[in-house]
């Protein structure tokens, strides 16, 4: 059996959800995808799903292929594009989601810069905290930061985040700066909540990460507002690196406790399963992840 139908197979069952589906998009039954997905976890030797008559679930080791099969196919796709479209131009309308803040500051430069290179494609950006519902919105892409939680859809690291402890020179002036994480209840903490708590690596446990409740005279559910009030010598603030990287690299703020950062956080677009992605969508994802990943971007905020 070929190995790039067993592949595709294994995909798109994992990005719809179960074999049914699968085998309606591919036109074939459910029981000649079960016999792909079967013959290449016995090729793989190793299990890539859990399948039961109700659900179906990815094991660990199915997680990680998941990830490196849709690479691949990705890669594939432009391979192929770059070969046979020659001439052919993207067109059409996309539909994009993001973050409030960091859509305003790193998706819509963005979206501003890839309409100058694509006349022909419109591009409606939605900006919100909340999780849209791809599928039923019509959402083409939804730009993520942070762990996935849905493992229905098709993802694409596009890069690293860091979060990272900051306060003002003024601040520390006053109150000087931690040395660990312990001393943190000692000084004044902006916080989102006391729900919510600072994460941190332990140097000296490798992969080991705890979370430690903050506190202070200061609280707000607005990620701006707490930059804001770091800014004015408030206090020190937990923030990401999209966030504070102008101030840091201009000296308005200064990182603390940098040898105790967590490991960063990925930042995804997440897009509904397709045997063939549209070109329209395969350039802009491209023009993320390359501007993203390039050196330097994200200290320059």
């Amino acid at each position: 059996m070929d190995r790039l139908t067993q592949i595709e197979a294994f995909v798109a069952t994992a990005g719809r959800g179960s074999l049914t589906a699968a085998a309606q998009a591919e036109g074939v039954t459910p029981a000649v995808i079960g016999r792909r997905i079967d013959a290449l976890e016995q090729r793989l030797g190793v299990r890539l799903m859990l399948r039961t008559t109700r659900r179906l679930s990815l094991t660990q080791e199915g997680a990680a292929y998941l990830e490196e099969c849709q690479r691949l196919l990705n890669e594939l796709a432009n391979a192929e594009a770059a070969v046979s479209l020659g001439g052919v131009r993207a067109r059409g309308h996309l539909r994009i989601s993001a973050p409030a803040g960091f859509g305003r500051r790193h998706v819509a430069p963005r979206v501003a810069e890839y309409l100058d290179a694509n006349p022909e494609v419109t591009v409606g950006l939605d900006l919100s905290d909340r999780i849209v519902d791809l599928v039923n919105e019509g959402i083409d892409c939804a730009v993520r930061v942070g762990e996935l939680v849905d493992s229905s859809l098709t993802s694409v690291r596009l890069g690293d985040m860091r979060r990272m402890v900051v306060a003002s020179p003024a601040y520390l002036a006053r109150h000087g700066a931690p040395a660990t994480p312990d001393e943190l209840g000692r000084h004044e903490c902006l916080s989102l909540g006391q729900q919510r708590g600072w994460s941190f690596a332990e140097p000296k446990q490798k992969g080991s990460v705890r979370t430690i409740k903050v506190a202070g005279r200061l609280e707000c559910n607005d990620g701006a507002v707490l930059h804001e009030w770091a800014l004015a010598g408030r206090g020190l603030a937990w923030r990401s690196q999209w966030e504070v990287g102008e101030d840091l690299k201009a000296g308005r703020l200064v990182a603390v406790l940098e040898e105790y950062a967590a490991p960063p956080l990925g930042i995804y677009a997440l897009y509904p399963q397709r045997r063939q992605m549209p070109l329209r969508l395969r350039l802009f994802i491209d023009l993320l992840r390359e501007t993203y990943r390039a050196p330097g971007y994200w200290e320059q905020g």
